[in-house]
């Protein structure tokens, strides 16, 4: 696939699921619709398109530097991004090991505190779902 917007619509849908990227989409504005298309673009249909590393270990790293940067805001979906990209919870916690160490204490416990709350959210969601069947 040569348009990179086409290639990271696909890609973001791989990894964020259909759901969330709808609800994205969905939610966008004539204000918006350029950065959300910058992002498509560049972030999912270059950076996460590319096979040069895994998934799994572009979760980790994708954890890790929102951590390490405090920008916290995207850590819920990037931990339920896991279950499709295969980072497993152990990877997860090696992951913001790291961080505490080489960025900080604060930074790696409140980045655990959230993908804690969004573990329990996700175990909830399957329970729910075995559930109903």
């Amino acid at each position: 696939m040569s348009d990179p917007h086409a290639l990271g619509m696909k890609v973001r849908r791989e990894v964020l699921g259909d759901d969330h990227v709808d609800r994205a989409t969905a939610a966008q504005t004539d204000f918006d619709r350029p950065f959300q298309d910058l992002i498509t673009a560049s972030a999912w249909g270059t950076v996460w398109a590319s096979d040069v590393i895994t998934r799994r270990e572009r979760s980790m790293l994708t954890l890790a530097l929102l951590a390490a940067t405090g920008n916290f805001e995207e850590i819920p979906m990037h931990i339920r991004a896991t279950a499709r990209t295969g980072a497993s919870r152990a990877d997860v916690r090696e992951c913001l090991q790291h961080v505490a160490i080489y960025a900080g204490v604060p930074r790696a416990n409140h980045a655990l505190k959230l993908a804690k709350e969004t573990y329990a959210e996700m175990d909830a969601r399957a329970e729910a779902g075995e559930a109903g069947r």
